[in-house]
């Protein structure tokens, strides 16, 4: 695995639409200001064609603009680190439109962002061996004044954070609007993490108390369904090439409902992807609690997870509803449970 380097003071950061851009509000004014904040901590900025372009059908632009600039702003020698300026719903007819062999070629360098960037993100990894950061988009780090999250994808960049834990409350109604497009994080809903171990009977048994250990990979399982099965799905490689390391895989969801989920994970099982797995953290879907017949969130995942043998921890603080811990794609991590407290220890091997 390659790890690029962090940033630093007097680097150039730059700024990419391969999915949505920073066109509309309030993630325009939001996307100012953190290039305003950039610029008074001593870092350059660069910014892409597509930015602030909204003539795409659910990505910026055309695929083949996106495409380009994707490709192209990786390989430069221009810029040192990527932040994504959206996600999107389109970003797979992005990635048609990119050589990932430049771009395993090419010097590695961070790339950020989430949901729809999980097409870069876990590519990046399984097809480049490059590590990347599933974290905030661009425009999260405009809000006044930073949540702790967002404090910890920022040192992250920066190589002074490896180490993330779960936050004590999310935001299940946000503030932010046109009017108000700097409002922080809206956390009014307690944190409750669910923890479940494999049972004598191979059922899937609650608790608090969970140590895992692998290699971290995963994104948003919209995403990633849509990957399985093209020229882009070499993970079985992958898998083999790491599986001594084992791989617990990050997980969560943007447009699923339950079934959708369960249809997710069971496409992924049988596609082997699950081979090596040594467990697994689910992010709180955004589709939060809303069961359908007799099928609700946990027994979405439950039902998969029961026949690997391993645990599983969800309502993480990962994904659509935020806050979001940022989690390095292609790390190795210790990861503990203990007393609704969840610790991700992530190291560069």
């Amino acid at each position: 695995m390659r790890y690029p380097e962090f940033i630093k003071k007097n680097d150039t950061i730059a700024f990419i639409a391969p999915a949505f851009g920073c066109s509309a509000q309030p993630y325009k004014s939001c996307f100012e200001n953190f290039l305003e904040i950039l610029k008074k901590d001593g870092f350059n900025t660069e910014l892409g064609n597509n930015v602030y372009k909204e003539d795409g059908i659910g990505i910026s632009s055309d695929p083949e603009s996106c495409g380009r600039e994707l490709e192209e702003y990786y390989i430069s020698d221009s810029n040192d680190a990527i932040i994504s300026c959206g996600g999107g719903e389109l970003m797979c007819e992005t990635i048609s439109n990119v050589d990932f062999d430049k771009i395993k070629e090419a010097k590695p360098k961070w790339y950020m962002g989430y949901s729809d960037n999980t097409h870069m993100t876990f590519l990046l990894t399984t097809l480049c061996d490059v590590a990347s950061i599933y974290g905030p988009n661009a425009p999260k780090f405009g809000m006044e004044s930073w949540h702790e999250s967002i404090f910890d994808a920022w040192h992250m960049l920066k190589g002074e954070c490896l180490s993330v834990h779960n936050y004590d409350r999310w935001e299940i109604m946000s503030l932010k609007s046109e009017e108000e497009p700097l409002a922080p994080y809206n956390c009014t809903e307690p944190t409750i993490l669910k923890g479940y171990k494999p049972g004598e009977d191979k059922s899937m048994v609650s608790t608090d108390d969970i140590k895992m250990s692998g290699r971290l990979i995963g994104g948003c399982m919209d995403c990633l369904v849509g990957i399985r099965g093209t020229r882009f799905d070499r993970v079985g490689d992958f898998l083999e090439k790491y599986k001594d390391d084992g791989f617990i895989w990050f997980l969560e969801s943007c447009d699923l409902n339950v079934f959708s989920m369960r249809r997710a994970m069971w496409q992924m099982y049988e596609s082997g992807w699950f081979k090596y797995c040594r467990g697994f953290i689910i992010g709180r879907p955004l589709q939060f609690n809303e069961p359908m017949f007799n099928l609700d969130q946990y027994d979405a995942i439950l039902y998969t997870v029961s026949k690997l043998n391993v645990p599983v921890i969800m309502d993480a603080d990962i994904g659509h509803l935020s806050p979001m811990m940022p989690l390095i794609c292609g790390s190795m991590a210790d990861i503990t449970l203990s007393d609704n407290s969840l610790n991700v220890q992530m190291r560069l091997e």
